[in-house]
C-alpha cells in the first residue's frame, strides 16, 4: 500500500503530485492500464516475445556501440 505523508503546511496539490510520482515509480499505473481489459493468453505470449526481442536488440545495439569505441581507440594508437 502506497502512503504519502503531508509535510507541515503542504498544499493538497503538492501532496497529490508526490503521490502520483510514487505510483508511477512503483509501476502501479502501468499495471492498472494493463489489467483494465482482458488480454487473451496468446496476446500475452506475443507481447512478451515482442518485449524480449526489443530487449535483445537494445542489448546488441549497446554492445555494437561499445565494440566500435574500442576499434576507434585502437586506430588512434596506431
Amino acid at each position: 500500500m502506497i502512503k504519502v505523508q503531508a509535510r507541515g503546511e503542504e498544499p493538497i496539490e503538492f501532496l497529490l503530485k508526490r503521490f502520483k510520482k510514487v505510483c508511477e515509480k512503483e509501476g502501479l499505473t502501468k499495471d492498472i492500464k494493463r489489467n483494465s481489459y482482458y488480454e487473451k493468453p496468446s496476446e500475452v505470449r506475443r507481447r512478451k516475445v515482442r518485449q524480449a526481442i526489443k530487449k535483445e536488440l537494445k542489448r546488441l545495439s549497446i554492445k555494437e556501440k561499445q565494440r566500435q569505441r574500442v576499434i576507434k581507440k585502437k586506430r588512434k594508437r596506431v
